[in-house]
């Protein structure tokens, strides 16, 4: 099991102090994971996010909504859009009535990808950790927003 004084090498003035710069060093930690997870798949765990998201919609979503159900709302979800469309994961469909309005799609091969990632991927990440506990973190994480 980690200890985050020993992984960083410091002591903390409290355990509030602890505990936020421990939520920060645990992101990054989950953060890098991911990214190397993914890379096989020639995704960021941000594309992924927004294939979910598409396929869970079972219709077409504006970018604005897209961008607002995304984990980690990134500032380029454009440009993480425009990659997975240059890929044929996803399809752009602009609108006949609206020409600044653009729908997006999840394709074939957008589901396809999706179904050949494990859906249990992060299941090592908390294997540490039993149901009540993950729920108790849950909630605590809950209750600092």
């Amino acid at each position: 099991m980690g200890d985050l004084s020993k992984d960083i090498q410091s002591e903390f003035a409290n355990n509030k102090i602890k505990a936020m710069l421990n939520i920060l060093y645990t992101a990054n930690w989950i953060t890098s994971y991911q990214n190397e997870f993914f890379k096989p798949y020639g995704i960021s765990p941000q594309q992924y996010n927004i294939l979910r998201i598409l396929k869970g919609s079972n219709k077409p979503l504006s970018v604005q909504v897209i961008k607002d159900r995304m984990i980690v709302r990134a500032p380029n979800t454009t440009r993480l859009m425009d990659k997975l469309c240059a890929k044929k994961y996803i399809e752009r469909l602009p609108s006949q009535q609206d020409r600044r309005v653009v729908k997006i799609i999840i394709t074939q091969e957008g589901r396809a990808l999706l179904d050949s990632i494990p859906i249990n991927f992060n299941s090592d990440l908390i294997k540490n950790i039993n149901e009540t506990e993950a729920e108790q973190l849950s909630n605590l994480l809950d209750k600092i927003r």
